[in-house]
């Protein structure tokens, strides 16, 4: 017969309804703002900005027709004299007396984002994963000191030192260009990558790899094929962080770069449309710049939940 009683530590099934329903409503709430921006980009400018906001509507793909393209408006005479619209987005347009006059310029910042996101958390990993081990495993003189001096560049505001940086940018070429955003992300992001990783490389014993290193592994093969396994799950912890500062840095980006750099972020909020802002374009843009780390987050799911908590249970 079992007993009733409870284990130190076990939850009572009150307890665990109770924190379920918690977590539940906390994702429902959480959720409710990317579903409201998910809802508008598929809806027209006028239900965009209706009062009371719309909950029910006709959807159309208007708001990412007007995200890709850019329009001017003519008049009816020479919209007639075009003929037939020879797409369903040209015939969306022309129900606003507009005509298409060319493609947008949020491909392009959108790639910029992607190129310049993924570039600089790729050279934070790398680099933060190199310094990480030599910390952890080297006596470097001074170490207390310079893993502190490292972490310091994280507590600055950006825009403490964004003239200074403005004015160097300036003078190295730098301005506007991919190169420098990612120089510049890597740099902001490698005290947390260092710190993150410093923490998974403890604890990693040392006799893996003094095992390996009897059976004839130099140090560099006793890192690659038995230490940098293990960190899998550091690794890609600390790359969707890295990931998420680089992605949706905003101050950098709008005073560094104004043209052939530019990314997505500085761009989506200055959509115009007719009256003043799009919102419908601007949420589809939204949503399409939201897609690149939720994916890359879903990919990378198992091991995030790893490495948030590897080294949190101790026998």
């Amino acid at each position: 017969m079992k007993s009733g009683i409870l284990k130190p530590g076990q939850a009572t099934p009150l307890g665990k309804f109770l924190a379920g329903s918690a977590v539940a409503l906390y994702a429902l709430v959480a959720m409710i703002p990317l579903v409201w921006i998910l809802a508008t980009g598929f809806k027209s400018p006028p239900d965009s900005i209706s009062y009371p906001p719309k909950v029910f509507f006709e959807p159309t793909l208007e708001g990412y027709v007007n995200l890709f393209t850019t329009r001017s408006r003519q008049t009816a005479e020479y919209i007639e004299s075009l003929g037939p619209p020879k797409s369903w987005y040209e015939e969306l347009v022309r129900r606003r007396n507009m005509v298409i006059s060319g493609p947008s310029r949020f491909a392009d910042r959108y790639w910029n984002s992607i190129v310049i996101g993924f570039g600089s958390t790729f050279l934070a990993v790398f680099l933060g994963t190199l310094a990480a081990y030599g910390f952890s495993r080297f006596k470097v003189p001074l170490k207390d000191d310079l893993l502190f001096f490292i972490l310091s560049t994280r507590m600055m505001p950006p825009v403490a030192v964004a003239i200074p940086i403005f004015l160097m940018f300036r003078q190295l070429g730098l301005s506007d260009t991919a190169a420098g955003m990612i120089l510049l992300y890597t740099a902001v992001n490698l005290s947390l990558s260092v710190w993150l990783l410093k923490g998974f490389v403890d604890e990693i014993p040392r006799e893996y790899e003094e095992a390996a290193v009897v059976d004839g592994y130099s140090r560099l093969q006793a890192f690659w094929k038995v230490v940098l396994p293990q960190m899998r799950a550091g690794i890609a912890a600390t790359a969707i962080f890295c990931l998420i500062f680089a992605w949706n840095e905003y101050a950098f980006a709008l005073l560094l770069t104004s043209g052939t750099a530019q990314t997505a972020p500085p761009f989506i909020p200055i959509i115009i449309g007719e009256g003043g802002l799009d919102w419908p374009a601007v949420a589809a843009g939204t949503t399409l710049f939201l897609m690149p780390v939720v994916v890359f987050t879903v990919l990378l799911r198992n091991q995030l939940l790893r490495g948030i908590t590897f080294g949190a249970v101790r026998k």
